[in-house]
């Protein structure tokens, strides 16, 4: 269990599982909620909405379809979302439809994608024949190909996720499909937060980036794939910061691109924060360095449960040393891990002496005179981390 940190100004700030991580948070809806679960946990939240969606009301679209809807009913109307069924339903009484698209919905077999949308369906004051406890599309793709869909006319409510297959499976089976597209993303209004959160995830300042959309995890890839920057950002995910998506669905895109995923058995939001408080400290590899328990995050260090907030010169020392740890690295190469040092090594010992400070214990590193510095390892652990 991790102790309390007594701040400078005698607070004590509790030292959660996330703390001294960073974590981005691409999503631009519930973007709050899932800051507010990592925060809770002790991590730092960097926002980046990826995404903006268009509200429903100003979505020609979706008039036409609904208007398309009404005047031809469909067999089936497969509802995806609870937001976007509520969403829909909620557009239509702006157009002055609702009560109209409410009597064509009780004429036709609804199915839910899964408990949420079942919700939203009943709120509605209607009533869904069937519903797949997996929350799972591929579960009512099979139902309805079972069924035999051959001459029907199928209404699926889209929520601006990509549906690998569903269509076209349907399609393939002989029915004909009419989306219904809710809302619709676009990029967000402001770049600037996107743009820090790659450079943040290619400079590995970043731990993690969370994903709960599809669209969001492709206009990421995009916007890197703009500046120039998309083979360091997939090398940078690939092997440093931790992709961790809501579902398979919204993986999709950065596995297209080889990009390893983690994602939470439920595909909700508590859970996937869950999954990062696992797996984050997990991918830490606690050093004993001179009677001590080190553990270096992110942006911080951990030393014998205890959280120490280092600055950033410091973190790029610590992390070099690290790198081999109780072997001697030379004051030249710590300072080609500076960040902007420059050629001056005087650099490397202020960043140290303030290093030191920071981790409130300066027999952790130890001063090899001429030659440079090392981590002091426990002499028992030379065996077991073998200098890296």
């Amino acid at each position: 269990m991790h102790r309390e940190q007594t701040g400078a100004e005698g607070d004590e700030v509790p030292v959660g599982p996330l703390a001294g991580f960073t974590v981005g948070v691409t999503a631009a809806r519930r973007a709050d909620e899932l800051g507010a679960l990592l925060r809770r946990r002790g991590a730092e939240v960097m926002y980046a909405p990826a995404l903006r969606i268009v509200p429903l009301a100003d979505d020609s679209e979706l008039l036409a379809a609904t208007k398309q809807l009404i005047d031809s009913a469909p067999d089936v109307v497969v509802a995806t979302t609870a937001i976007g069924f509520r969403g829909w339903v909620e557009a239509a009484d702006g157009w002055g439809l609702g009560d109209v698209l409410l009597d064509r919905l009780r004429e036709v077999r609804l199915l839910a994608r899964g408990p949420k949308v079942r919700g939203a369906i009943r709120a509605a004051g209607l009533t869904e024949e069937w519903y797949p406890a997996s929350e799972s599309m591929a579960e009512v793709l099979e139902r309805l190909l079972e069924e035999g869909v051959e001459g029907h006319r199928i209404a699926v409510q889209l929520h601006g996720e990509p549906l690998p297959g569903f269509v076209e499976s349907l399609r393939a089976g002989g029915a004909e499909v009419v989306g219904v597209p809710v809302y619709r993303w676009m990029p967000p209004e402001d770049i600037g937060p996107v743009d820090r959160l790659l450079d943040a995830t290619v400079a590995r300042t970043l731990d993690a980036v969370t994903f709960t959309s599809a669209p969001a995890a492709a206009s990421l890839l995009d916007r890197a794939e703009r500046r120039g920057m998309r083979e360091e950002l997939l090398d940078a995910l690939r092997h440093d910061v931790l992709p961790a998506c809501v579902g398979p669905v919204t993986a999709l895109p950065l596995e297209a691109h080889d990009i390893p995923t983690s994602q939470p058995e439920r595909f909700r939001l508590g859970p996937l924060v869950q999954l990062l408080t696992a797996e984050l400290p997990g991918r830490v590899r606690p050093l004993p360095v001179a009677g001590r328990r080190l553990e270096i995050r992110g942006h911080a260090v951990v030393v014998d449960g205890e959280l120490r907030t280092v600055p950033p010169a410091g973190m790029a020392l610590l992390r070099a040393l690290a790198r081999r740890p109780g072997w001697v690295v030379a004051r030249s190469e710590l300072l080609r891990s500076l960040p902007g040092a420059g050629r001056d090594e005087h650099a490397v010992e202020t960043a140290m002496a303030r290093l030191r400070t920071a981790l409130g214990s300066p027999k952790l590193i130890q001063t090899v005179v001429k030659r440079g510095y090392r981590l002091a390892l426990d002499p028992s652990a030379d065996t077991k981390y073998g200098g890296g």
